[in-house]
This record gives C-alpha cells, sequence and structure tokens, in this order.
C-alpha cells in the first residue's frame, strides 16, 4: 500500500542503487562485519548525504538474508533483500543477460523471458518500496542506474511528494535496437516517474527522448519532455547529460605517494624493464574490447613491427559475472588468446603479456597506472569507461600515453587521447606504434591538456551538476537544446575567449522606435560576468552607427564596439576609427536625397543616417507595400549612384559606401583579442557574414527562423541571455580548474624539490 503522507520517514536525500556502499563480511570469528566500498559514488555522495541527513537502500551482496537498516560513517543503511532465485532472474537475469547486452547494442545477443521480467518487476516494487519508507516529506530520492528503472515510477505512486532523480550508467540504446524489447513502454513509463533522468552522453539522451515520441507522442523541447498525466496534465521531465567522473584529487594524491611510486618502479623491475608498457584494465566483459586488443598486438608481434623485449601488455581483467554463460564462455577466449600469442612470441625472459585474472585495491591500480607508459581503452560500447579517467589522474609526471575507443563515453572529453575505432585492427595497430613513439613533448603536451580537461568535470563537479538541476538550482533552461548546452560548454575551455553580439533581436527585442530598444535587464547581468572573467573579452557586433549603438547598449568601457556592419571600429583605442573621404560624404548626400524622397511615397518607412552608409526601413509597413518599398528604392540608388553596397535584413535594406560586413568585423576583434574561441550570436540576413566565418572551436547562435549557417539556435533573446548565463557558469568552473591544476602542479613541484 502507499505510504502515508503523515507516514514518511525522516530522511532528507535517499540514494537507491543495486548495491549498497558498504560489503557484508564475516570475520574469522563468525562475526558480520560492514566495509565501505572504494567507488566514485560512494566518495562523491557521501558529504551531500550526511548534510541532508541521507540513507542509502540497496542490496548487500548477501542471499537469502534480512538485515535490519544501521547507520554506517553518518549514512543510514537501508539493506534490501533478495533471494537465490530474485538474484538468478532479477540480477543476472533480467539486468545482465536481457538489459546490457541490449543497451550495449546487441554486441551479445539479449536473451527475453517473461519470468525474468516478472523477478524485474517485483524487485523493483521492494526497491521502491524501501525508499518511500524512509525518505522524509519532500526528500530528494537519486535512483542508480539500470537494475531499477522501474523505481521512479513505483516510488512516485507511493510519494508523490517526493523529488525524483535518474541516472543511467551505460548507455541507452537507439530506437532500433531499444524497440527489441518487449517491455520498452514499462521501461519508459518507469524513467519518466524521474524529475530528472540523466545520461553519459548526449547520444544517450537524445536516444532517450526518441524512444518517447516514438511510442507515446510526449513532446519535447530542447532537454525537456512533456509527460501528459491521466487527467491531461502536463509534468515536465528533463533528459540530459551529465558525464561522470572520478575523484581527481584522490588520484592524483594517492599517485603521488612515495610508496605508491616506488611501487610502480618494482612493477617495471618485475616486468624486466621494457621500454613500453602497455596497460589495459577491465572487467572482463565482452564490451570492452580486450580480444580486439589482443588480436592488434598480437599482429605487431607477428609483423616484427614490435618486439617481446621492448613492449609488455599488462592485461588486468577482473572477473565479472562468473556465473553467466557467456560470460564463462569469454574467459575461456581471453585466455585462449592470451596463451597463443605467449607460446608463440615470449622468451625466457620476456614475457609477451602478464595477464591478471582478478581485482586490485586503489593503491595497486594507481602503481600499475604510474609504471604504464601506454593506457589502451578499446571499448567496443560504454557508458564513460573511468579507467581512462583513473590513467590521465594518476598521471602526476604529465607523462603517458591514452588510446582511446570512441565508443566510451570519456572520449566525448578526452580527445587528446589517440581516438581509435577498435574494429579497425589495422587502425588500432597504428596507434598502438604511434602511442609507442611519441616525441616526449606531444605525450606532455596531449597530456596536460586531459588532465585540465579532468579538473573541470570531477566526480564532485557530477554530483552537484545533477543534484543542481534536480533541486532547479542550476537546470539548463528549457529553452537551451542541449546540444548547444555542451557546445557552450566545450566553448568554455578556450584559451582566450570572444564573445561576439548582435544588439538588436539578439540582446534587445525588436521594437518599432529603434531609439527605443534597450538590452534585456538579464543580458546584461550575463554580460557583466563574462567581462569580469580572465581571459574574456565581449564585443557588440551592429548594423547600427556606432553612436546609436552606444545609445541604446550603453557599453560598458570594456565591451568592444564595431558598428555599421564593421565599418566603425571601437576597440580598446578611447575613440572610434573611421576615415571617410570627401567624394564618399558627398555621395551619401545624393543617396539620401534619393531615400527621403522614396521614403515621403511609402507611409510608415523612414530613412537612418549612418556615417558610412544609410538603411532604409519598412518595419511599420505591411509586407507587400515593405517590400515594393524596398525595390522601388534599391533601382534608383543603382540607377542614380551605382556601385554602393546593398545589404537586406529583416524590414530594411542598407546602402553602404564600402563593403565591410559583420564576417571583417569578426575577423578583426579575432586578430585584435588574439581569440582561440569565439561565440557569436545574431537574429538577421546581415549576420549570416560573421556564421560564415567561424571556424571549428567556435560557436555560432542563430535567433528566430530562417536558414542560417550557424551550428545552434534558440528563439528569443530572453533565451540568448540564458545561453550567455550558462557560457559564464562555465567559463567560470573551467577558469577555476585551471587556477586548481596549476596550485597542484605547483604542490608537485614543491614536493620533488
Amino acid at each position: 500500500m502507499p505510504a502515508k503522507a503523515n507516514d514518511v520517514g525522516r530522511y532528507g536525500m535517499v540514494v537507491v542503487s543495486n548495491r549498497l556502499p558498504v560489503d557484508h563480511e564475516i570475520g574469522p570469528d563468525g562475526a558480520t562485519r560492514w566495509k565501505t566500498s572504494p567507488g566514485g559514488l560512494v566518495t562523491a555522495l557521501e558529504p551531500v548525504m550526511r548534510s541532508a541527513e541521507g540513507a542509502w537502500v540497496g542490496w548487500a551482496g548477501a542471499v537469502d538474508e534480512e538485515f535490519a537498516p544501521f547507520e554506517n560513517d553518518g549514512i543510514e543503511i537501508v539493506p534490501v533483500s533478495l533471494s537465490a532465485e530474485e538474484v538468478q532472474e532479477y540480477y543476472e537475469g533480467f539486468s545482465n543477460d536481457t538489459l546490457w547486452p541490449l543497451y550495449h547494442d546487441v554486441i551479445a545477443s539479449p536473451q527475453f523471458h517473461r519470468e525474468w521480467w516478472d523477478a524485474y518487476v517485483a524487485v523493483n516494487r521492494r526497491f521502491a518500496q524501501a525508499a518511500a519508507d524512509v525518505a522524509a516529506d519532500g526528500a530528494i530520492v537519486w535512483v542508480q542506474d539500470y537494475q531499477l528503472q522501474l523505481v521512479p515510477q513505483l516510488l512516485r505512486e507511493l510519494r508523490p511528494d517526493v523529488v525524483i532523480g535518474f541516472f543511467n550508467h551505460i548507455p541507452f540504446p537507439p530506437y532500433g535496437i531499444f524497440s527489441q524489447l518487449p517491455w520498452r513502454k514499462q521501461i519508459l513509463e518507469g524513467l519518466l516517474g524521474a524529475d530528472v533522468v540523466g545520461f553519459q552522453r548526449v547520444a544517450d539522451a537524445g536516444n532517450f527522448t526518441r524512444a518517447v515520441r516514438r511510442l507515446f507522442g510526449y513532446t519535447t523541447r530542447g532537454a525537456a519532455v512533456e509527460v501528459v498525466g491521466p487527467d491531461g496534465d502536463i509534468r515536465h521531465v528533463v533528459a540530459r547529460t551529465f558525464p561522470i567522473s572520478i575523484d581527481v584529487a584522490g588520484f592524483e594524491e594517492l599517485a603521488a605517494r612515495p610508496e605508491v611510486q616506488a611501487r610502480a618502479e618494482q612493477i617495471r623491475s618485475d616486468l624486466g624493464n621494457p621500454k613500453t608498457i602497455m596497460l589495459g584494465v577491465d572487467r572482463l566483459d565482452y564490451t570492452k574490447g580486450i580480444g580486439h586488443r589482443l588480436k592488434a598486438f598480437g599482429e605487431l608481434l607477428a609483423e616484427g613491427t614490435l618486439a617481446v623485449e621492448d613492449v609488455t601488455l599488462v592485461q588486468v581483467a577482473s572477473p565479472s559475472r562468473e556465473r553467466v554463460a557467456t560470460y564463462m564462455t569469454l574467459r575461456d577466449e581471453i585466455e585462449l588468446q592470451v596463451g597463443r600469442i605467449n607460446g608463440d612470441y615470449s622468451t625466457i625472459s620476456h614475457t609477451a603479456i602478464a595477464y591478471l585474472h582478478h581485482g586490485y585495491p586503489r593503491e595497486e591500480m594507481a602503481a600499475l597506472y604510474l609504471a604504464a607508459d601506454v593506457m589502451l581503452v578499446t571499448a567496443l560500447r560504454d557508458g564513460m569507461n573511468l579507467v581512462a579517467k583513473e590513467f590521465v589522474a594518476a598521471s602526476v609526471d604529465e607523462d603517458g600515453v591514452l588510446v582511446l575507443s570512441e565508443f566510451a563515453g570519456a572520449a566525448d572529453e578526452l580527445k587528446q587521447a589517440i581516438i581509435i575505432n577498435p574494429h579497425d585492427i589495422d587502425g588500432l595497430k597504428q596507434a598502438i606504434v604511434a602511442a609507442i613513439e611519441m616525441p616526449e613533448s606531444e605525450r606532455r603536451r596531449r597530456m596536460r591538456a586531459l588532465r585540465r580537461k579532468l579538473h573541470e568535470n570531477t566526480v564532485d563537479h557530477w554530483s552537484k551538476s545533477f543534484l543542481d538541476t534536480l533541486t532547479g538550482r542550476g537546470a539548463v533552461p528549457p529553452g537551451i537544446p542541449e546540444t548547444l548546452a555542451d557546445g557552450l560548454r566545450e566553448l568554455a575551455t578556450a584559451e582566450r575567449l570572444l564573445v561576439a553580439l548582435d544588439f538588436d533581436g539578439t540582446l534587445a527585442p525588436h521594437v518599432d522606435q529603434p531609439e527605443d530598444a534597450r538590452a534585456l535587464e538579464s543580458a546584461r547581468v550575463a554580460v557583466d560576468r563574462l567581462l569580469a572573467l580572465e581571459d574574456t573579452r565581449v564585443a557588440f557586433v551592429s548594423g547600427r552607427a556606432l553612436v546609436s549603438l552606444q545609445h541604446v547598449a550603453e557599453p560598458s568601457d570594456d565591451v568592444l564596439l564595431t558598428g555599421s556592419h564593421g565599418v566603425e571600429l571601437k576597440l580598446d583605442e578611447p575613440e572610434p576609427v573611421l576615415d571617410l573621404h570627401g567624394a564618399e560624404v558627398e555621395r551619401l548626400d545624393e543617396v539620401a536625397d534619393i531615400l527621403t524622397a522614396v521614403s515621403r511615397g511609402a507611409e510608415g518607412s523612414w530613412v537612418e543616417r549612418k556615417p558610412a552608409g544609410l538603411a532604409f526601413h519598412t518595419r511599420r509597413m505591411s509586407p507587400a507595400a515593405g517590400l515594393s518599398a524596398q525595390r522601388s528604392a534599391r533601382g534608383k540608388v543603382k540607377a542614380a549612384a551605382p556601385g554602393m553596397t546593398v545589404r537586406e535584413g529583416k524590414n530594411v535594406i542598407e546602402f553602404a559606401l564600402r563593403p565591410a560586413g559583420k564576417g571583417d568585423a569578426i575577423e578583426k576583434l579575432r586578430a585584435h583579442t588574439l581569440a582561440t574561441g569565439v561565440f557569436f550570436a545574431g537574429d538577421d540576413v546581415t549576420d549570416e557574414d560573421a556564421f560564415a566565418v567561424l571556424g571549428a572551436d567556435d560557436l555560432g547562435l542563430k535567433i528566430g527562423q530562417g536558414r542560417t549557417a550557424a551550428g545552434h539556435r534558440v528563439r528569443s533573446p530572453e533565451e540568448v541571455a540564458e545561453a550567455l548565463a550558462l557560457l559564464a557558469d562555465f567559463r567560470a568552473g573551467h577558469l577555476e580548474a585551471v587556477r586548481r591544476e596549476r596550485a597542484n602542479t605547483a604542490a608537485i613541484d614543491v614536493i620533488r624539490g
């Protein structure tokens, strides 16, 4: 039965996961002990849960045993019991032999059994009830991973007062694959019970929202899904990306310990001090591409490209799901492959592959990362792959090369790795050779960039970002598409950032009287935040005359200005730059007389004089009458003053003495600021010149409808202000991460003496 409104628990924060953050152990004396599990999730959530009087709901890992709730290190532990049959059907069956292969692109064939589904429903209901029993009124409940996808909706039925989040740690498949699941609608209904559904990659969130549209017809706007209730009421569910990370500082501290560094030296010595140690660290799982890695290495040895005396591969393959038939077969295949390569190429003193089928504590893993020269991550499909991030974090000497599969979520962030397609064995072989032969300067440059990126998104950032979104403190606004948010996040890492902005229709809504235009207050605040950040410049790029732009925009002294489509410039000099010749002034007067005459016969039109041109406005006319008046103006100017540059905009046609456009303005601003990344936002046809000159490291934002060369689009100046605020958030976070990295590097240098 649903919990009564006044029959609630006392915990303001509840985490629900398949396994508890503690392991059940029986000591030599037969007494029960609980040991905290090492792991990033526990590290990230412990402080939050203590401050919120948190409880953690999960299975203790023991079959057919009941445990009473207990307190562990400031967190209430709420064990959920599972029978041996439920472990077999819910966990080993539906979770790991149906969902796992299905969600990993059917690398292995999923099995569909109704009794497994029934067990999955029953166990999810038990977890939901346990969470409902301990959650305080209005509590935050954060459900973790694919084993518990029904819990959000089941919990909402029990406790509509709580705020529910769900995070999917593994990929979410494309609709063509997901649709194979007989219980696809029930899974989506379960997930849509959450207020926020988080994914590792943009593609995963997109796959989810596409499946929702296909199966339910719900409207999706950016990251928001409009879920229609039984009474026709609409509830918004946010589905977006929150890439998980690791305890970066913890791994760095571990790798800097003298005893760990000494262990790393011992590992190299025990392996015969080869020139290159390559390392693979994986659960023994068919998604990890271990066989592809071994095949590439074996072929390189067979060809003589690599010699066993020079290169050793250490492969850690920790046991995984050893009672599942697919995994038993995989272990046999991998160990046969290792045996053949070692038998063919090892010598008395040098082993080709050091194969280790067991797990290691964090200290030993840190030593292995330090000992390795090349890290091989060849996953065929992976939600994130935290091993790649651990290797980077442990590389406190800023050396080492990461070879990373494009099919791992980590590839979205760690772009300075050597990115490979593990199915392309020849390409993988080339990447291995390139990693081994890479010059030291290139290795260090790449590793510094990887470490900088890692500091921007630690596991603390991940949990804070998700919880802020869940509670509304840091949500990406509904009008901002997720792809735009991701683009802004990436742009924020530019060494020197230029934020260039059109004014009318971008920072300020269009008005009938141009002199009445004013930037939105939210846009002003966002611009001021950006101006306060180091290595960040802001420019207004307008078709207005500079004096008009200064009047309506009221810019601070730090804002760079270009008016008249780039003809007028006010950079860091006290006075604007414009040099007109006498003949040009005479021509401008001539064109002004022509346009004034046309305007007299076209009620609602008016002429705007600019230092290097004139604008004929028709905004207050009907579309047909305005178009006719513009044609008349164009024809008469062309006949009387040939050679004028003509630009058509929204309800305006402009005649300029010089052919400069907003693209020229952007290039001048880029050169002046030495920007390595440019953001430009504009709404008019004249802004397309600026979008056209943006490069791969830049970002263009179109406001409103119409064809555009910009890569992103929003609907209104209000959403532009939201995008600028988001960019300021990301930029501030990046700069803080850079400062921390510099401080850490300085501290490490001091330690090294």
